[in-house]
């Protein structure tokens, strides 16, 4: 490739925050001049293009000086990280090679060089499939739903199965993939757009806004008479304990994410946890990382059931580097309707 002075837009990471969701003002947009070259001879680097960027709630906790979580913290001034689909411009690596697609993480900026490739993954093009679909259906969240929903839950048919920010990257998926299975799905979200997507989009037979229901465990009963087999819980606190109240004996409980108590730095008591002994309850956390053995066959049912049309995914697309901040922060007040996806740059 022909070596040139280019601009790089960058969205870098101010300071640590230690209470409330992120605001745009946390981070900053910036412009400087990177070099396109190829990575130097034997350090196995790529020099990619960023196409699309993920937004995705666990980015929060990387705002605090946390270092005993699963993933490190943002690193202040430097890029902010997170899953993207990037070009490959120039390669140091026999594995990949100039013009490869690739996933996996990548920093909030134009142009990156890459040196890790934990989690990185080339993409095969379907021209039935939407490159951007492979940060959220046959991406991150999308595996997230598959692993947590058929290894975690252990469905069964006819499961009573509840779904919680169920019209988000993730529980979208588990919806389709419990009624697939031959079980009745009930989702939560915090609009009644979302929540008519959720039952003529994406198929759940019932489904409620839950900030306009003043008694959550009041809502349960009315939609689970007979009670839960399944919940997949996305956001935790009361969401979470009132669940528990309308378990029925021998349910599981997957615990994808707690958006409700994402931004808090004091941790939020649960009331309810007696349930987990009386109905004998499993109640497990989880992390997609954990059955990466998995990836191929879920990689294969999930693009069929796609292009037969079995599965639709939703997505939320933001474009251009700059609204970057705009998008992530609008995950922590609900205002993307689907999996929030960032357009950088078209390839």
């Amino acid at each position: 490739m022909e070596e040139e002075m280019v601009e790089n837009k960058q969205v870098t990471f101010k300071d640590y925050i230690a209470e409330g969701p992120p605001k745009e003002t946390d981070m900053e947009v910036r412009v400087s001049k990177i070099e396109l070259k190829p990575p130097e001879k034997g350090s196995g680097g790529l020099l990619v293009k960023n196409l699309y960027l993920s937004c995705d709630p666990y980015m929060r906790g990387r705002m605090r000086d946390y270092h005993s979580s699963y993933i490190p913290p943002f690193l202040p001034a430097q890029p902010i990280q997170g899953f993207g689909i990037s070009k490959v411009l120039a390669s140091d690596n026999p594995d990949y090679k100039a013009g490869d697609l690739i996933s996996g993480f990548t920093s909030w900026e134009g142009y990156s060089f890459i040196y890790s490739f934990d989690r990185l993954r080339k993409i095969e093009q379907d021209e039935h499939i939407p490159l951007s679909l492979h940060l959220g259906l046959l991406g991150m969240p999308g595996f997230t739903a598959y692993a947590g929903f058929y290894e975690v839950c252990s469905p069964k048919k006819g499961d009573y199965v509840f779904v919680s920010a169920a019209s988000g990257a993730v529980g979208q998926l588990v919806g389709q993939f419990a009624k697939l299975h031959g079980c009745y799905v009930v989702g939560s979200a915090g609009t009644n757009l979302k929540v008519d997507l959720l039952k003529n989009k994406f198929g759940f037979d019932e489904a409620f806004n839950y900030k306009q229901e003043p008694n959550l465990d009041a809502a349960l009963k009315r939609y689970f008479p007979q009670g839960i087999d399944i919940y997949f819980d996305n956001v935790g606190g009361d969401m979470l304990d009132a669940a528990l109240l309308n378990m029925r004996i021998h349910g599981r409980i997957a615990v994808c994410g707690m958006i409700s108590v994402n931004s808090l730095s004091a941790a939020q008591g649960i009331h309810n946890l007696f349930n987990l002994i009386s109905k004998r309850i499993k109640m497990q956390g989880f992390l997609q990382s954990d059955y990466v053995h998995l990836y191929e066959p879920f990689l294969k049912q999930v693009s069929d059931d796609y292009k037969q049309g079995k599965i639709v995914y939703l997505e939320d697309m933001t474009e251009g580097l700059e609204n970057g901040p705009a998008a992530l922060v609008g995950l922590f007040s609900g205002k993307n309707v689907g999996k929030q996806v960032i357009r950088v740059a078209r390839d």
